[in-house]
């Protein structure tokens, strides 16, 4: 079995920050990729960001440039969120994907304020 627990989400003003992590253990073997993805109430689940082993990283258009993905080890990544806004509000997900499959945290939310 794997897990992933995330923590770090919150309230926030517009403009603030916040840092996400999640932590894998359990069953893990060959990580092909991490990341975070969110879900807004009414809206389905999208990415927001993954970084691969090899250390090459993915950004939804709408966080460029504000986000930034980031591993310090093998089972732990981690989302620094900058210059958040209101549309950012959503509960967000860990992932991780490794031996062709998905596995999900049970999320964190960030609410940001205006």
């Amino acid at each position: 079995q794997v897990q992933l627990v995330e923590s770090g989400g919150g309230l926030v003003q517009a403009g603030g920050s916040l840092r996400l992590s999640c932590a894998a253990s359990g069953s893990i073997f060959r990580i092909n990729r991490m990341g975070w993805y969110r879900q807004a109430p009414g809206k389905q689940r999208e990415l927001v960001a993954t970084i691969r082993s090899g250390g090459s990283t993915n950004y939804a258009d709408s966080v460029k440039g504000r986000f930034t993905i980031s591993r310090d080890n093998t089972k732990e990544v981690y989302l620094q969120m900058n210059s958040l806004k209101p549309k950012d509000t959503a509960v967000y997900y860990c992932n991780l994907y490794m031996l062709r499959a998905n596995y999900w945290g049970q999320g964190t939310q960030v609410t940001v304020s205006s």
